[in-house]
């Protein structure tokens, strides 16, 4: 979901009776029309108690963008008044990546990633709110890291409660998605917590990022960005999805075929002038499911933007976007 390193070494509805897979013929339905600041990149949204959407993104101190309707958006400045200090660890700038929002106990979780183009020296940090709203975050430092030595990158953190436990999925390329469970009372890894691995691709650069994964029924759903972000107009990016019983897997798609050797059935892909369609995330409002994502918008020079889908469900559980 971030602006993340090019290679490892330099990442309800009507149902339909088909999954996402074998609509290869259907054409991709538009975002849903909206106003105001369209500009993002990586967003991740949730309806607040006070009632307004948030989106807070990739780019400024993690952008902010608020909504009373999802379809007007206005420019709420930034997550972070300045960077934590400790973000200067992993890049010169203080930048970034790839927030991830939700709501537990009692207070809103912000989960973000600071890292460097073509580095996996990176770091997963977390802060919490106790209304969402931008200026307001308390930074509680790295929650998860990774270093050269690793085959794994910790970035583009998301974060899901499954049978009493919390875990965070995360990565980028290198060696794809993982997983590690989380300390529900601080939101940091359990010291010493197990690695799982979620999702990769058969051959390097291994380009899988950007992890969203959510219960759906019996299952809960992977969804990743594959292929190459963060290149306007020559962006590749899409958002493919695999389901598992266990939230550790195995994940495979609909024909059978593991995430892990390269699955993964095809939700959304550039069309038009909706280019490079990904850094998804899913969230849920008044009993509708949506996908939000950036796309680079090609009749404005390739600028990142922010697309909303309602997100159904067929009737034999596979998602698909209207």
């Amino acid at each position: 979901m971030a602006l993340l390193p090019a290679t490892a070494s330099a990442g309800s509805a009507a149902p339909a009776t088909l999954p996402a897979a074998a609509r290869t013929d259907a054409p991709y339905p538009d975002p849903l029309p909206i106003t105001g600041q369209q500009i993002i990149h990586d967003p991740t949204v949730l309806r607040l108690k006070s009632g307004q959407y948030v989106a807070y993104s990739t780019g400024g101190v993690i952008g902010a963008r608020l909504s009373r309707d999802l379809r007007h958006w206005d420019d709420a400045g930034n997550a972070f008044g300045e960077p934590p200090s400790w973000w200067y660890e992993y890049n010169g700038t203080g930048d970034p990546w790839a927030p991830d929002l939700s709501y537990r106990a009692g207070r809103y979780w912000l989960y973000y990633a600071v890292s460097s183009w073509g580095t996996n020296h990176s770091a997963i940090g977390v802060a919490t709110s106790p209304s969402g709203l931008p200026g307001t975050w308390t930074d509680h430092g790295k929650v998860f890291t990774s270093e050269t030595t690793d085959s794994w990158n910790a970035i583009d953190p998301s974060i899901i409660q499954a049978d009493g436990r919390l875990w965070m999925t995360f990565g980028s390329y290198w060696t794809g998605i993982r997983m590690v469970e989380l300390d529900p009372r601080t939101g940091k890894a359990r010291a010493g917590a197990t690695v799982h691995h979620l999702a990769t691709r058969p051959d390097a650069p291994y380009a899988v990022e950007g992890p969203s994964l959510v219960k759906h029924g019996r299952y809960y759903y992977l969804f990743a960005s594959y292929d190459a972000c963060c290149a306007g107009v020559n962006s590749t990016y899409k958002i493919r999805v695999g389901r598992s019983t266990a939230i550790t897997g195995p994940y495979t798609d609909s024909t059978g075929k593991p995430l892990l050797d390269g699955g993964g059935d095809l939700l959304l892909a550039g069309h038009g002038r909706y280019v490079g369609t990904g850094g998804e995330s899913v969230f849920r409002t008044r009993g509708q499911d949506w996908l939000a994502y950036h796309y680079y918008d090609a009749d404005d020079s390739g600028t990142p933007k922010l697309g909303l889908n309602r997100l159904g469900w067929t009737k034999n559980g596979w998602p698909e976007v209207f």
